[in-house]
């Protein structure tokens, strides 16, 4: 296994990887492979995080970082975020995710980031040693002051992070076009999009 930065040779191959990593599992089809390819024309965009795992050559996860924002009305602080975490189906429950994210919160603490904030399963992210946001005094926009398991916070810097406190909000660059989605799709091998109960 080798862990890397995600170099401009890996572009298509990683966002095929995501596109197989995502397919029909929060929606028929899916949309973050195109999360993934804009975002690297994005200011809020972090290079310096973008790894991926190879494995006898082949490129099988991967993490893409970015910079949100935290604002309380006096001023504005950035604050990080990752996602997607892509790992190939026949790789999946293997670890691999959780080794990218744990290599890239040791890189980003090292870098002098006060923190990183995502959405997801408290039952997972706990391990990894994310807290509620809440705590922390962070939440999204409309839900202040209100308990959200699922905004997650991993604090690297205690010293910094005293003085981030207020609405979250993550770049527009995780919003996307249906339509545009639709077109870029177009440039990945068919795959038929099923519709699940388990879906959201």
């Amino acid at each position: 296994m080798k862990i890397r930065l995600e170099e401009k040779n890996d572009y298509y191959v990683n966002e095929n990887l995501t596109r197989e990593a995502f397919w029909n599992v929060y929606q028929p089809g899916c949309y973050e492979h195109y999360i993934l390819h804009k975002i690297r024309n994005d200011k809020s965009y972090v290079k310096e995080l973008s790894y991926v795992i190879e494995e006898k050559g082949k490129l099988v996860a991967s993490i893409v970082y970015a910079k949100g924002k935290v604002t309380n009305g006096k001023d504005e602080k950035e604050i990080l975020l990752f996602g997607p975490v892509s790992v190939l189906p026949e790789y999946q429950g293997a670890g691999y995710g959780s080794k990218l994210i744990k290599y890239t919160l040791k890189l980003a603490k090292k870098m002098g980031y006060p923190a990183v904030i995502i959405t997801g399963k408290p039952e997972f992210y706990n391990k990894l040693g994310f807290k509620p946001a809440s705590k922390y005094n962070i939440y999204y926009k409309g839900l202040e002051n209100t308990e959200n398991p699922y905004l997650m916070i991993k604090v690297l810097n205690r010293r910094k992070i005293k003085s981030i406190y207020g609405v979250y909000s993550e770049p527009s660059v995780y919003l996307v076009n249906k339509e545009e989605v639709e077109e870029f799709d177009k440039k990945f091998p068919y795959k038929k999009k099923i519709k699940k109960e388990e879906q959201l």
